[in-house]
């Protein structure tokens, strides 16, 4: 097995993992509106990166598996559904701490690395109910947060909300931003709203949220990405999985093109997480090349490149079981939690 799937956020020890972590943080730096009106998106070369990176980047066999288990360490396993319970929340833990079957790891020549989900998604709800369930395993638990998904709450709410999950244990908080201010090109209000957000997470990671399906045009998603990064954002996140779009190729490409220019500019790192829609191994492979190409090998790594899935574990988890077995199982028998 080659050495990219030899990293995993358990190999880490716990205590270095989310507060205290050395992970990249970004800090922010001031508001540049010259730079953020500047932004534009060559629609049509966009369209035809994306559409050519499938016929030109592929892996098989043992590399394959080598990525889909990169891929693993690399998902925030989330529940986010109004009939969530304690008892669900406590499977979906077990199931980050073992995310694959002990003999498909050890089929594979990987059943003493370690691997885990990179982090544990639910309301703030459940924080404490996972930080529990979690403890000693090193894996975060990142709460939603700021009146998700819509963010329209009262905003010394938000403030609140995310204030109540850093007590109560979390590590990471996933923070959506107004829309409306990107609709309306206010980015001053914008930048104040993630400054704010990123002052109340204290330790934390945050990790904005734009929810790209509602702002309309790929020239909106860029500058709001440069925005929030310039407030302080750790990682852009394309959704909260409940648009009626969620993350797409063709939005990666604008947000990590984003990431790239604000890293050439302030030496600043700053992550990436689709959300919503990514449910089986053969996408998020596509979504592992385009970091790959674009931002290249260190972008491959949780501290630095999440997934936020529930089902597509199960699906990795199926074709790793193919790979080391020869046969396809039934995707029951890979259960989330």
């Amino acid at each position: 097995m080659e050495d990219l799937a030899v990293k995993s956020t358990a190999a880490r020890p716990a205590e270095t993992a989310g507060v205290g972590h050395n992970w990249p943080r970004n800090d922010g730096v001031e508001l540049d509106l010259s730079w953020v009106v500047d932004q534009r998106v060559n629609l049509s070369a966009a369209e035809r990166r994306v559409a050519t990176l499938p016929g030109r980047r592929t892996v098989k066999k043992d590399a394959q598996a080598a990525w889909l288990l990169k891929a693993v360490t690399c998902i925030d396993l989330t529940t986010l559904n109004g009939d969530d319970t304690t008892e669900r929340v406590k499977r979906l833990c077990a199931k980050a701490r073992q995310p694959v079957r002990q003999d498909i790891l050890a089929a594979l020549g990987m059943g003493d690395r370690g691997i885990t989900t990179g982090a544990v998604c639910v309301y703030h709800r459940f924080v404490s109910t996972a930080v529990e369930a979690l403890e000693g395993s090193g894996v975060p638990v990142a709460a939603v947060s700021t009146g998700f998904p819509a963010g329209l709450v009262p905003h010394d709410v938000k403030l609140k909300e995310i204030e109540a999950s850093v007590a109560d244990g979390a590590r990471e908080i996933d923070i959506v931003i107004t829309r409306e201010h990107v609709l309306t090109g206010n980015w001053q209000a914008l930048y104040d709203e993630m400054r704010d957000f990123r002052a109340a997470c204290g330790d934390a990671h945050v990790k904005a949220i734009l929810a790209t399906g509602d702002l309309k045009t790929l020239r909106n998603v860029a500058r709001a990405s440069l925005v929030c990064m310039m407030a302080g954002a750790d990682f852009i996140k394309t959704s909260t999985g409940k648009e009626g779009v969620n993350a797409t190729l063709l939005v990666t490409l604008v947000m990590l093109r984003m990431i790239r220019a604000y890293q050439e500019r302030t030496g600043l790192k700053v992550g990436y997480k689709p959300a919503g829609g990514i449910s089986a191994a053969k996408d998020v492979l596509n979504y592992q090349f385009l970091m790959k190409d674009e931002l290249g090998r260190e972008w491959l790594e949780p501290d630095l490149f999440r997934v936020g899935a529930s089902s597509l574990l199960a699906d990795i988890e199926r074709q790793l079981e193919h790979h080391v077995s020869g046969a396809y199982s039934a995707l029951n028998r890979h259960p989330i939690g």
